[in-house]
């Protein structure tokens, strides 16, 4: 017997050890889930109702948590920042949070359902002095005061225009907000410095009243005690914010009105209170009472009239050695046995057979013999160097493609989110057009030809490296899948941010965005590579913000890449930038291309923009396409800066590529 014999010896023995082993605990785990249908059953939904009161705050509390400069003085108020004159203290920059103590149910988990609040409380803002900017003092607001629903008890946001909800944009942090602000901080897309907002994970609002002019009595302000009253209906999606005197009954028409989902902004448990800060102004801001109820719907599981014995069984078996569980446990049976262990002899005897007969090298192809000497050569290689997934390994990791996982698609493929055994998260973009599609569509193009044509652009891609380009991490290419992998980026992409509603980008930030963007292609291009698949769902943003250019196109013609003159490699870059072209637009205006209709019928969403743009254009009136919410008012050179962007992006869209500029162009106007 020689040593592979030998080897194979050995492997049944051990076959046949573990296969005893599984058989007798698959029937311990099939005699321990037999139990009733119901087992998993519920009762009818309960409602779970929590309510808490505070007149004053004249009694310290232990129902109150006070972070930073928040207390509660003699008169029963609590203040954000305390007034306390000895010793002085300096009330700029300041922050601090007054938290219910105890956790509140605000979301239902089983079916992602919210749940209904009211809320009222009265306050005042009183400002204690001027700001002064070095030419002159003039008032400049303190800030102001903030509802707050948070995940925790423990944080405290920025100063200043943050109001204390958020420590950084650029962190991911479930926080809502109710901000009755007294400062106009353009930068956050403030309407003026009397406004009532609602923030929603963001320090941006995506919604703002302006309180009327007309009603002095309602102005943040004056002096007078304010109560608000925050009703949110969970049926209808709906949240109404009323705003009045303390004493006077409720407006009969809210300041604020707004259809709004929380579900994406709570867990099952939230904390609920006031954040308050001040900037280079001094302001204090005193809540005087508080009422809040709120009601949530919660699942009571049924009870079932079935005893799983054999888990019994084995708990009594544990703490008492006289206990009898002959009755409940049977060992499996010898025939099992027998069957199960004559099965893994057949296998392990056909498999051995077969690894030891001779292989003709005749019918492994080039692209195969590739493959085999990537399995046998995976070793530990360097983070930036990418590598070869299998289909199974990119099936499990995103639940087998569900589309729950999804994250983008375009005409291209999928994007989806993959989680891998150890952790680490990839991005995962699934092609429609495989190898043996490309097969069948084309006899004269190979699977084996496109497999190469992969792996030759992803070698290509890889050579380069840059700031605002994603780093491919792998690939997958063989009969039946095309698979890129990259990074995965929390933030998500612009399309996520700007243009399905998650949050308002301010002006400043979609400028770097547009000139990062334009910096990564310019660099592609001048590599003599392109990007091939520009748009929204492919820029995305990192951990601080920043704009990462992802998603490479992948998409072949049987004729491209066998003769790549410089005639072709022109117009792939000209068709970059008509599509960076209608990116400005689309990042400028603040929305997708699908939402501009005018009713007719291009066959291509994509000229709704474009076509907007250029009747605005023909009309002198270009200004209309900047998006109104990030537009700082009586800020001329925002309005400026917008209309020269769309002007730039109109000349990127420009029907003749030779009219087109280069991208290095396109980076010299915006800058």
């Amino acid at each position: 017997m020689d040593s592979s014999q030998l080897y194979f010896f050995w492997l049944i023995i051990i076959f046949c050890t573990i296969s005893t082993i599984l058989i007798q605990e698959n029937q311990i785990i099939i005699q321990a889930h037999e139990i009733a249908p119901n087992h998993h059953h519920y009762e009818p939904p309960t409602n779970v109702t929590k309510t808490f009161y505070f007149p004053n705050f004249i009694t310290p509390t232990h129902q109150l948590k006070l972070l930073g400069n928040a207390t509660h003085n003699q008169n029963g108020v609590v203040q954000i920042p305390h007034s306390s004159s000895s010793p002085p203290v300096d009330l700029t920059n300041q922050v601090g949070r007054v938290i219910y103590s105890s956790p509140i149910r605000l979301f239902d988990p089983l079916t992602n359902t919210p749940a209904s609040f009211k809320t009222t409380f009265s306050f005042q803002l009183n400002s204690t002095g001027t700001a002064s900017t070095g030419r002159e003092k003039h008032y400049a607001g303190g800030g102001g005061l903030a509802f707050i629903i948070v995940p925790d008890e423990f944080t405290l946001g920025r100063s200043g225009p943050w109001l204390g909800i958020l420590n950084d944009a650029c962190n991911h942090y479930k926080a809502f907000a109710v901000e009755f602000d007294s400062s106009h901080d353009p930068e956050l897309g403030d309407p003026n410095d009397d406004h009532v907002g609602i923030n929603a994970g963001a320090a941006v609002s995506f919604k703002t009243a302006v309180l009327p002019s007309s009603e002095a009595r309602v102005s943040l302000h004056n002096s007078s005690v304010h109560r608000a009253w925050i009703n949110y209906d969970e049926k209808n999606k709906w949240i109404k914010v009323f705003l009045g005197l303390d004493g006077d009954p409720v407006p009969q028409k809210p300041v604020l009105s707004s259809p709004l989902n929380l579900s994406p902004f709570l867990q099952e448990y939230m904390f609920v209170g006031f954040s308050a800060s001040t900037g280079n102004s001094s302001q204090i801001h005193n809540i005087f009472s508080w009422n809040f109820s709120s009601v949530s719907q919660a699942f009571v599981r049924s009870r079932t009239s079935k005893i799983c014995h054999r888990n019994l069984a084995r708990q009594v078996s544990k703490y008492s050695a006289d206990y009898n569980i002959k009755s409940y446990y049977d060992p499996p049976s010898s025939f099992m046995i027998f069957v199960a262990v004559l099965g893994l002899f057949l296998l392990g005897w056909l498999c051995f057979y077969l690894s030891s007969q001779p292989r003709k090298s005749s019918t492994l192809t080039t692209y195969d013999i590739s493959n085999v000497f990537l399995e046998k050569r995976r070793r530990p290689r360097p983070p930036s160097k990418p590598r070869r997934f299998s289909v199974l390994e990119l099936s499990q990791a995103t639940r087998r493609f569900s589309e729950v996982e999804a994250l983008a698609s375009d005409a291209s493929g999928v994007l989806y989110r993959g989680t891998m055994r150890n952790g680490c998260r990839l991005g995962v973009k699934r092609f429609k057009t495989s190898c043996r599609s490309q097969q069948q569509h084309s006899l004269s193009w190979s699977g084996l030809e496109y497999g190469g044509r992969v792996l030759k652009r992803i070698g290509e891609l890889t050579q380069v490296s840059h700031p605002t380009l994603s780093p491919i991490r792998g690939w997958c290419c063989d009969s039946a899948e095309t698979i890129v992998v990259y990074d995965y980026y929390v933030n998500g992409s612009v399309e996520k941010w700007l243009l399905m509603g998650i949050g308002a980008i301010p002006w400043t930030r979609r400028v770097k965005l547009i000139k990062d963007v334009g910096k990564a292609l310019s660099f592609l291009h001048s590599k003599e590579l392109v990007h091939a698949n520009v748009n929204a769902s492919s820029v995305f943003l990192d951990v601080n913000y920043e704009a990462v250019l992802g998603d490479y196109g992948f998409v072949f013609s049987p004729d491209r890449g066998r003769d790549r003159s410089s005639t072709s490699t022109f117009v792939e870059k000209k068709q970059d930038v008509f599509k960076f072209g209608m990116l400005v637009l689309e990042i400028v205006a603040g929305r997708r291309t699908v939402d501009f209709d005018f009713g007719h019928d291009h066959g291509d969403h994509e000229m709704g923009i474009l076509e907007f743009a250029l009747r605005m254009e023909e009309r002198g009136e270009i200004v209309k396409v900047v998006d109104e919410r990030v537009m700082r008012k009586n800020c001329a050179g925002d309005s400026e800066e917008g209309v020269r962007f769309v002007e730039i992006g109109l000349s990127c869209c420009t029907s003749e590529n030779n009219r087109r500029p280069s991208m290095d162009d396109v980076v010299r106007l915006l800058n």
